[in-house]
């Protein structure tokens, strides 16, 4: 059996665990993100008003109410403990390829078994599914400290083979989580993109804040093969032997297409979203990227 902390990468780990100081504010402001979301602690939901009665604390009184009805209503509030953070991890079979020292889908583990350290870091509650066209693992929801270990052997419970179906797992995990929360898809996204945009907007609908790690390899977003060269699809078995050279500039102009596609269908429906290579040191896209989303937040 293959050991289940190899995701953890514990340099990786240690050089996130140093942000000790920085931590707070920075995972605070990615996971609260650029619209409403929870803070870190107990956050409160407006339910609804109800007539004064002596005794309510003051600070609760509705005065636009009071102006419009000279009337004095509190709002009523719903305590939410904890952000609910749910990971959505890839494990189709395109996933399995790599150039270099990791392959997608152990990079994405990588990434997700950071996140999920860092959320339970901060006391927060995390859980999720591993995914091809079917929920392959169900991840319960749990601010558990050694709850980690039980995302990382869902994330290593099956090998990676099937084709992707994104939007039926969206479908799938708006109906299996209907609390509002978190939602980080990761995934290098090979799947039909218009099902992939609208899975992604119907979780926006229902109130989640959706957040897309692309993580792509350097072969596929640079295509700098030569010579004679045999691809094989890994989720069809299909076969193409060509000569890489000619098929180049068509390749680019897709990829661009269909990055600008993702990337505009992301932003058209507020999804927070990062490509991310392989290649890429983790710790510091992580630090980067929340970084870049803290600063976000600060300027709303």
């Amino acid at each position: 059996m293959p050991d289940s902390k190899r995701f953890l990468h514990p340099e990786a780990i240690r050089r996130i665990a140093r942000m000790e100081v920085r931590a707070r504010h920075i995972v605070e402001g990615f996971l609260t993100g650029s619209h409403r979301s929870p803070y870190f602690g107990q956050s409160v939901e407006f339910l609804q008003h109800r007539q004064y009665v002596v005794g309510d604390d003051l600070r609760h009184v509705d005065w636009q109410v009071w102006a419009r009805q000279d009337r004095l209503y509190v709002k009523q509030f719903e305590e939410d403990t904890n952000l609910r953070c749910h990971l959505l991890i890839d494990i189709s079979g395109s996933m399995l390829y790599g150039s270099g020292p990791l392959n997608k889908y152990e990079y994405g583990c990588t990434a997700a078994a950071s996140l999920a350290y860092l959320i339970l870091k901060q006391q927060d509650a995390v859980g999720g599914v591993t995914f091809d066209s079917e929920v392959r693992e169900r991840i319960p929801v749990s601010s558990r400290r050694n709850h980690i270990m039980s995302i990382v052997k869902a994330m290593d419970a099956e090998a990676p083979e099937n084709k992707s179906d994104i939007a039926a797992i969206c479908q799938k995990v708006a109906q299996t989580f209907p609390r509002r929360g978190m939602m980080i898809l990761v995934s290098d996204l090979l799947t039909d993109t218009d099902q992939l945009l609208s899975g992604l907007k119907l979780l926006r609908q229902r109130g989640h804040d959706v957040l897309v790690f692309h993580i792509m390899d350097d072969d596929e977003l640079d295509f700098e093969f030569d010579g004679p060269t045999r691809f094989e699809d890994l989720e069809t078995d299909a076969i193409l032997s060509c000569n890489p050279r000619g098929l180049r500039e068509g390749y680019m102009q897709a990829l661009a297409a269909f990055l600008e596609k993702v990337r505009h269908g992301c932003a058209k429906n507020m999804i927070d979203y990062a490509l991310i290579r392989t290649s890429d040191p983790l710790d510091a896209v992580l630090a980067h990227y929340l970084s870049n989303r803290l600063g976000m937040h600060h300027k709303n």
